[in-house]
C-alpha cells in the first residue's frame, strides 16, 4: 500500500513531524505554565524564582518587568490556604488578547489531499471558475500539490490540493462539512456542473427563512461544495464549514487565542443544530470559518482527506503562546523552517482541527 503522506505546501511535510521540530525558548514555556499561587513563604521563594521567566513571558507582549513584579509581590495567600493565583498567566492573558486583536490575520489557503489531481483542476476550473495559480512537483516526496482560487494569493483565499503519489482515494470522514462558493447564478452554475458530469445533491431552493438561492454539489473526490447566490464579491472563496462538539468552547477559542470575530450564529431547534460563522471581517467580503454544533454530538470522525487552514501572523510566537493560554494545543512549536526559513507554528484546536500561522513577511517572500 502507498504510503499517504500528509499535506504538502512549502512547508507540509514538516508540519507533518517528518523533521524535527525546531527548539523553542524552555523560559517562554516555563512562564506560561509556572503557576504562582502558593503559601506564605515558600510561595514568595517560589514565586521569586520563577520571576525572570515570568518577565521573559511578560515581555513577549510587551508588558514591562515592574508591573510583574508589582503583581508577584502583592499576592497572598489566602486563610484556606488554597489561592493558587496566576499572576504573570494572569497578565499575560491580558496583554495576549489584547495583541490577538492587533495582529493583522488572514485567511491564507485551505489544504487538502485529492486522489486525482488533473481531474480536479479541471473541475474546479471549468466547472467552479477557479484559476490555476501556481503548481509544483516534488518527486523525491512522492507528491505535488496545486494553488487554485478566484485571485492572488497575497489577497485571496485559495485551496491547495495535494495529490501523493499512488493514493487515489482518502476518507473524508463525518466532521468536515463543506467548502462555500459565492456565484452569480445558481442555477445557471447547476446546469454547467451537470453538463460536465458533476454530480448535484441539491438543486438550487431558498435556505429556510430565507431568499438566498443554494445549491450542493461535490467534486470528483467527494468533497461538498455549497453554491450561494450573490452579487459580485471579491471573495468568492466564502466559506469553510467544520463540525464541533461544543459550540461556545470554540467560539470562545477561536475569538481569543485566533482573534476572529462572531459574526452572526443561529440555531435551528427543528433541525437540531446551531451554527456560528467566525471571520476576520465582514462575509460578503471575505472568507469565513462555519463551525457546526449537532445537538449531543460531541466527537467526529476527521478522515485523512482534509489537512488544515493556513492563517497570516505578524508574530508567530506571539501566536502561539496565545494559542497556549487559551486552551490550544501546539504541534508544531514556532520558528523557521529549515531550507527556507519561513517562520511557522501548528496548532490543534479544542475539537483536533488543525491550523497552521505562517509569518505575513515570510509568506510574501515566497510568493515572490
Amino acid at each position: 500500500m502507498a504510503r499517504i503522506l500528509p499535506m504538502a505546501a512549502s512547508y507540509s511535510l514538516q508540519l507533518a513531524g517528518l523533521r524535527p521540530p525546531s527548539p523553542f525558548s524552555a523560559a517562554v514555556r516555563l512562564a506560561s505554565n509556572a503557576r504562582l499561587g502558593l503559601h506564605s513563604a515558600p510561595f514568595r521563594r517560589l514565586a521569586l524564582s520563577h520571576l525572570g521567566s515570568a518577565m521573559h513571558h511578560g515581555q513577549l507582549f510587551g508588558i514591562k518587568p515592574s508591573k510583574l513584579i508589582r503583581k508577584a509581590s502583592g499576592i497572598e495567600a489566602s486563610a484556606a490556604g488554597n489561592m493558587t493565583t496566576q499572576a504573570s498567566t494572569t497578565v499575560s492573558q491580558e496583554e495576549a488578547l489584547e495583541w490577538v486583536k492587533k495582529d493583522k490575520r488572514r485567511l491564507l489557503h485551505v489544504v487538502y489531499r485529492v486522489g486525482d489531481l488533473d481531474k480536479t483542476i479541471k473541475f474546479y476550473t471549468e466547472c467552479l471558475g477557479m484559476k490555476l495559480l501556481r503548481k509544483r512537483d516534488i518527486p523525491e516526496e512522492r507528491y505535488t500539490n496545486a494553488f487554485l482560487g478566484y485571485g492572488p494569493e497575497d489577497s485571496h483565499f485559495v485551496v491547495e490540493l495535494t495529490y501523493n503519489y499512488g493514493v487515489d482515494k482518502y476518507d473524508i470522514g463525518t466532521g468536515f462539512g463543506h467548502f462555500g462558493i459565492a456565484v452569480e447564478d445558481v442555477a445557471k452554475t447547476v446546469d454547467l456542473i451537470k453538463a460536465k458530469g458533476g454530480k448535484v445533491t441539491r438543486e438550487p431552493s431558498s435556505l429556510k427563512g430565507g431568499k438566498t438561492l443554494v445549491a450542493s454539489i461535490e467534486d470528483p473526490d467527494g468533497y461538498k461544495f455549497e453554491l450561494l447566490e450573490r452579487g459580485p464579491t471579491p471573495e468568492p472563496f466564502c466559506q469553510l464549514m467544520l463540525r464541533v462538539g461544543d459550540l461556545d468552547r470554540a467560539i470562545n477559542f477561536y475569538e481569543k487565542a485566533f482573534g476572529m470575530e462572531l459574526l452572526h450564529k443561529q440555531d435551528n431547534p427543528e433541525d437540531k443544530y446551531t451554527i456560528a460563522m467566525m471571520g476576520y471581517g465582514p462575509e460578503d467580503k471575505n472568507a469565513v470559518l462555519e463551525l457546526m454544533y449537532n445537538y449531543g454530538v460531541k466527537e467526529y470522525d476527521k478522515g485523512n482527506a482534509y489537512a488544515q487552514i493556513a492563517i497570516g501572523t505578524d508574530d508567530v510566537y506571539k501566536t502561539a503562546e496565545a494559542i497556549k493560554l487559551y486552551g490550544g494545543k501546539i504541534t508544531r512549536e514556532p520558528g523557521p523552517l529549515p531550507g527556507i526559513n519561513t517562520k511557522i507554528t501548528a496548532c490543534l484546536d479544542p475539537d483536533g482541527w488543525k491550523t497552521v500561522f505562517v509569518d505575513n513577511i515570510d509568506f510574501a517572500k515566497e510568493l515572490e
